[in-house]
């Protein structure tokens, strides 16, 4: 399900609007940016023409794939680690209340530290390379899925729970078919929460803790006043970033919603 597909029914006016009037903000960027290095002459090691930078992935093809590539694997395992673990965990803790009281704490202390606080100690346990960046991408993400599948998990109805019990379910077709889905409007904004961390994340520790990926790039290039290229690497870790959160998870979370709803889950 694509933003395309959920406005089809739409009316034509109507479609059109809500495609192009999210591109404004863009195209007004663009135009100020534009306009700015033209009238005040702006030095290209200060600010690029936005034709130089949209020129980067074709004059710098081979570059630009191999550190986006890298990004986006590091970014793919990371994230994947921190869901599956995030979610087994945030299930368990949401369907004990001990369990809860025991890792609750926990996850709120460190969702109050940020992720990349942990760059130097995961240089020290890692090294330099994909593990480091990995584990600073999980510590990122993790904590986030973990607190809203436990919030899911809790505001389910018990009403629902009960009246699957009465009918003869097992613990297991509960969690399948009532708490599981019941939690999935919670699961994907911490999954989507999660996401956008984690690019966050992949950036910092490529930085310092790196030979290649966008932050590595990003910092190389500022080293030799190439604008053009620290743009370009930060338009496409807001591009990808856009298009995997609109493309998947932002349809994955409205379809949740309009079909398990948000019920509150009786304490």
């Amino acid at each position: 399900m694509t933003t395309l597909a959920s406005t089809a029914h739409l009316p034509v006016g109507e479609r059109i609007k809500r495609i192009v009037l999210p591109a404004v903000p863009f195209v007004l960027l663009l135009a100020v940016w534009g306009s700015a290095k033209f009238v005040f002459d702006i030095p290209r090691g200060i600010l690029p023409d936005v034709i130089s930078v949209f020129r980067v992935p074709f004059t710098l093809t081979d570059q630009y794939l191999a550190h986006t590539i890298a990004s986006v694997q590091r970014l793919l395992l990371g994230f994947a680690v921190a869901a599956v673990s995030g979610l087994l965990v945030g299930l368990g803790a949401g369907l004990s209340r001990r369990f809860a009281e025991f890792i609750g704490p926990l996850s709120t202390f460190m969702n109050a530290i940020s992720g990349i606080a942990w760059i130097p100690l995961a240089i020290a346990w890692f090294g330099i390379g994909t593990p480091m960046v990995v584990f600073i991408i999980w510590n990122s993400a993790f904590f986030l899925v973990l607190g809203n599948t436990i919030l899911g998990v809790r505001l389910v109805p018990r009403v629902l729970e009960q009246g699957l019990f009465t009918l003869g379910a097992s613990r297991f077709d509960v969690i399948r078919h009532v708490i599981f889905p019941g939690a999935m409007p919670h699961i994907v904004a911490g999954l989507r929460s999660g996401l956008g961390f984690g690019w966050r994340a992949v950036i910092a520790a490529e930085l310092v803790g790196a030979t290649v990926g966008l932050g590595q790039w990003i910092f190389i290039a500022q080293e030799f006043r190439r604008t053009d290229i620290i743009i370009a690497g930060a338009f496409t870790i807001g591009a990808i970033g856009l298009l995997t959160d609109r493309g998947i998870l932002a349809p994955l979370e409205r379809r949740t919603v309009e079909r398990w709803g948000m019920a509150g889950r009786a304490t």
